[in-house]
């Protein structure tokens, strides 16, 4: 029976070329039953909406042609107001790149397009955000147009006839720019400056990856099912320490090049052997890094001390080689770790015919997987300002995460991408919130210890540095306020939306996301969170809840922080449930596979392994070393953080927001045991330090009035 990979597989034996830094660890040619089942895996993918028919993909096209159009049409006046002569602004060019997941061939429907605009070199930074957006004003089409120039890479966002494309900007050392040019010319990067460069590296990347692989349709197909499950397990998202579609590709890439001649099935089942046994810091490269001699910084832990200290290094192909997981951290890198663990169990099913594709795409429930929760909500006035407001505390969360991950009590901080709508202070007062949920485990007490730990100082330093970007920035209004509460399981309900709420009784593995019909399709195909609906479709209402203003600056006070501050009543111990017959079931399964043969000959020189930042329990003084960690080219002093007393806030005239809690003997007894991956998981992330937050801005020198949010915890047998 004819498959559509067969093709792919004589392409394959075709191309003698070898591919990356060693050599592969297989040249076995797929057999029947591989296309067997890549042809049921590629079946398993459409009911998820990854590939886009025909019709939305000429859309796509047309809507690039026009922008593309826009260009020249900005590029020539321009040009004419620059008084260039009239020969050279006729062939002036200008042309609209793209890159990211539409270039590599892996976006899904409704998914954004990443775009670069290049000019020539009279044409500035400033003509692109003033001229061009005035021009991009005027079309009809374009909707949400909003430019975020003071970004690490400026760019304008927009919505063209409904596709939503990021554009970025690069002004090349060109007089004209060619219809033929290749932006892979290292010489290009000569006399550029860092934001050009910048903006030019997505593109770059994104071609030297399709260079690199073997096989480009089994490349595709591979990484669309590596991206959808990673999206399904919640570990998609490169702004909150996970990793993002570049990172995924690079991975995906790696793999082909180990087994060039294998198929998806086959090659969704090694990525998973490949990395769940990668020996980590040791970096994924798919070339050599080379040296263009333009004095570009490059990731190289022999020569950047601050690169030794990153734990998941997933370095960039094109010059100025860089880590795209700068982000990740202790927490994350061990989710990642098990997650790709599970993944080769149940791949190792699905070879042996004992489980289908679909199986690898359930979604785990994350809400039951912890007994501790830390809720993050960040609300602001109007729709406008939420959208900028929450890009910023998103793009600091990964800084929280770090801090919990500090304290000595905790062993794990899981963050889900995915993000929900929070309650409203009142029907009367407008007001849009989004809120943020990080599961947590505490450290295992001995037989007749009780813990108090206070998270204060490592919420307080959070919002801090949220609060002051947005004050330099000139971004921050009045009414932007963050919360921080703590959340146990079982009061997750109260806060959380139906729709990722499964009910307590009626545990199902089949996925936690009921969605509509119309959200059917995956959308917002980037590096950021992102929803992912389950194939059923089940309508859902958000509840909302009235919480009491608590001051002009501060965060409402939730009413599950104060049902959290109450004492709960014993949980009645249960023999056994769903949850914990399938942990111990995975525990068996992993147990069956740890036997299986170790990788050799894909990993390179390990490069010094830092020692572990020193820990640090709850706060005994106003200053802590943690803080001045996270911002090391501060010296300002960091506003004082009372934690010792409800009237140390009151005599500073401060709101403060209290969590606190008890967890006695029974309530104790309903944490889920932990799996042997989970106890190797704690055990790792100890020995491990956080990731590099060298990015965190520097704080002006005058502290800002902000909203104390305290959660202080007391653990008991």
């Amino acid at each position: 029976m004819p498959f559509p990979s067969t093709n792919q597989v004589l392409l394959g034996r075709e191309t003698p070329k070898h591919y990356g830094i060693t050599s592969p660890i297989s040249l076995a040619q797929a057999k029947e039953a591989d296309l067997v089942l890549t042809h049921r895996l590629t079946e398993a993918l459409k009911p998820y909406g990854v590939f886009e028919e025909e019709l939305e993909l000429q859309r796509r096209i047309h809507v690039l042609g026009k922008l593309n159009t826009l260009v020249k049409e900005w590029i020539r006046d321009v040009s004419e107001t620059k008084n260039l002569p009239a020969s050279v602004i006729e062939t002036v060019g200008g042309k609209i790149f793209t890159f990211g997941s539409y270039r590599l061939g892996v976006h899904t429907k409704g998914a954004d397009i990443d775009a670069l605009c290049v000019a020539p070199r009279h044409v500035e930074r400033t003509d692109f955000f003033s001229s061009f957006l005035d021009k991009l004003k005027e079309q009809e089409e374009v909707k949400d147009l909003r430019a975020v120039e003071e970004a690490f890479v400026p760019v304008i966002k927009l919505s063209f006839d409904s596709i939503e494309i990021d554009i970025l900007f690069a002004r090349l050392a060109l007089q004209t720019i060619p219809e033929n040019l290749d932006l892979r010319d290292d010489g290009l990067l000569k006399n550029l400056d860092i934001r050009c460069i910048r903006s030019l590296n997505g593109c770059r990347v994104t071609d030297e990856i399709l260079h690199l692989v073997p096989n480009i349709e089994n490349f595709r197909l591979t990484l669309r099912t590596i991206k959808l499950w990673a999206k399904r397990h919640n570990i998609y998202s490169n702004i909150l320490g996970f990793l993002g579609g570049v990172s995924w590709a690079m991975l995906v890439a790696r793999t082909c090049q180990l087994y060039p001649n294998a198929v998806a099935s086959t090659l969704v089942h090694k990525f998973f052997l490949v990395f769940s046994k990668w020996e980590w810091p040791n970096p994924v490269l798919l070339k050599q890094p080379e040296d263009c001699n333009l004095n570009l910084p490059v990731w190289d832990p022999r020569v950047t001390p601050s690169d030794r200290y990153h734990l998941m290094p997933i370095i960039t192909p094109a010059y100025p080689q860089q880590n795209s997981t700068y982000n990740v951290s202790a927490s994350t890198r061990a989710v990642m770790v098990d997650e790709f663990k599970q993944g080769l169990s149940i791949t190792d099913e699905i070879l042996q015919s004992k489980a289908e594709w679909s199986k690898l795409f359930e979604a785990p429930n994350f809400f039951q997987k912890y007994k501790h929760y830390i809720v993050l909500l960040a609300s602001a006035p109007t729709e406008k300002q939420h959208l900028e407001w929450v890009g910023l505390v998103e793009s600091k969360i990964r800084i929280l995460v770090g801090n919990l991950e500090k304290n000595e009590f905790i062993t794990l901080a899981h963050v889900n991408p995915q993000s929900f709508p929070g309650p409203k202070e009142s029907r009367e007062k407008e007001e849009v919130s989004t809120m943020w949920v990080i599961g947590v485990i505490f450290k295992k007490m001995e037989a007749s210890e009780n813990l108090n730990v206070d998270l204060t100082i490592d919420i307080q330093s959070f919002t801090d540095t949220v609060y002051r970007q947005a004050m330099n920035s000139k971004m921050f209004e009045a009414d932007m306020k963050i919360q921080a509460m703590h959340v146990k399981r079982r009061q997750l309900h109260q806060l959380l939306p139906n729709l990722v709420m499964p009910k307590r009784r009626k545990h199902s593995t089949e996925g936690l996301r009921q969605m509509n019909d119309s959200s059917l399709d995956l959308s917002l195909d980037s590096d950021n969170s992102m929803s992912v609906p389950s194939p059923t479709a089940v309508p859902a209402t958000v509840p909302t809840s009235t919480p009491v203003k608590c001051g002009p600056l501060g965060p409402p006070p939730s009413p599950i922080a104060a049902a959290a501050s109450q004492p709960e009543a014993p949980a009645v111990k249960r023999p056994g449930s769903p949850m914990q017959e399938e942990r111990k079931r995975f525990k068996s399964d992993a147990e069956d596979s740890a036997g299986e043969k170790k990788l050799s000959g894909d990993t390179v020189p390990t490069s010094l392994t830092p020692s572990p930042l020193p820990t640090m329990g709850p706060p005994a003084a106003p200053q802590t070393s943690r803080q001045e960690m996270l911002e090391e080219e501060d010296p300002s002093p960091v506003p004082e953080t009372r934690t010792s007393e409800d009237g140390a806030a009151a005599r500073e005239g401060e709101e403060c927001t209290t969590v606190e809690a008890q967890v006695n003997e029974d309530s104790m007894s309903e944490e889920i045991p932990a799996s042997e991956g989970e106890v190797k998981m704690e055990a790792d992330i100890k020995r491990m330090v956080s990731a590099d937050l060298s990015d965190v801005p520097l704080l002006p020198a005058n502290p800002i009035p902000v909203v104390k949010n305290s959660i202080k915890l007391r653990l008991s047998r």
